[in-house]
């Protein structure tokens, strides 16, 4: 198999859709305020953190998690269990990841090599915290929802309300999805002693625990559009957003989880980038 390939399907490259929606409405936000920025150098380099840093993050919970993937066979399948790649391999992928992440920070600016440490605690820490609380999926989430703050500090280098209320959609969006995705494993996360919210209530109320994550998340989505004085460009990238929250609820039920990657995968990754195309093209027209 070839090893770009191989890598790409260890981190599941396709699902940095979700945040990096996010940290480009932060760098689109921040360019709109901030003077003289070389903005295709500060682009590539936002790019290139978001990519290395879910690398890093990614290949860490799979090289962790492997003994755990090997038993459930959902996930037997994946690279390391399925021996495609050794754990000693994937934990280098890792390493390299995480400095190369470090080492654009440092092009960045100073405050951003600073907080990449900050950030590398949060996205690897996440792996750990399925062993010792069901509120894993917050902190998941949290490492995700520093997209569009990371973004916004990159260009302009001081903090602000507007990318906050980005990263609170971003927080309570992907905490509500990964509760839905966490539905599948009730069963072999009961048997190995892991926690969710699925574990810790039930598949039906974790659902409605889901649904309410995903209503926190739309309130902030109108927060974020009053702070930016939002046109209808922005309203109906709202609107498709909510209804897209919304459509996952009606198609995953309690008794039929049949369509949970349908829900996880497509339907969150047209979310956040019809999403973010709106927010973008609002700011400019």
């Amino acid at each position: 198999m070839n090893k770009l390939l191989l890598y790409s399907r260890l981190v599941k490259f396709e699902h940095t859709i979700f945040a990096m929606p996010f940290a480009m409405i932060g760098f689109f936000m921040a360019t709109m305020v901030t003077d003289q920025v070389p903005f295709w150098r500060l682009l590539g380099l936002v790019v290139a953190s978001m990519v290395l840093a879910r690398n890093a993050a990614m290949g860490f919970n799979r090289f962790l998690d492997r003994k755990f993937d090997a038993a459930n066979p959902r996930t037997a399948q994946r690279e390391i269990p399925a021996g495609h790649l050794t754990a000693t391999k994937a934990l280098i992928f890792v390493l390299v990841n995480a400095l190369l992440f470090v080492g654009v920070t440092y092009l960045i600016n100073p405050l951003c090599f600073v907080l990449s440490p900050v950030a590398l605690l949060v996205i690897l820490g996440y792996s750990y915290t399925k062993r010792i609380t069901p509120l894993c999926h917050f902190v998941l989430s949290l490492g995700l929802s520093l997209a569009p703050i990371g973004a916004w500090l990159a260009v302009n280098g001081s903090f602000d309300l507007k990318p906050l209320l980005f990263s609170g959609i971003v927080f309570f969006w992907v905490s509500g999805f990964d509760i839905i995705y966490a539905c599948q494993d009730v069963a072999f996360d009961h048997q190995y002693k892991l926690q969710s919210i699925p574990v810790l209530t039930g598949v039906k109320n974790a659902l409605r625990i889901s649904s309410f994550v995903h209503l926190l998340s739309f309130l902030f989505v109108v927060f974020a559009g009053i702070a930016l004085d939002g046109d209808w460009i922005y309203w109906t990238g709202a609107l498709l957003f909510g209804g897209l929250m919304t459509y996952q609820h009606l198609i995953v039920k309690a008794d039929d989880l049949s369509r949970v990657n349908l829900a996880f995968g497509t339907t969150n990754g047209i979310a956040g980038v019809l999403f973010a195309l709106f927010v973008i093209l609002s700011l400019y027209f």
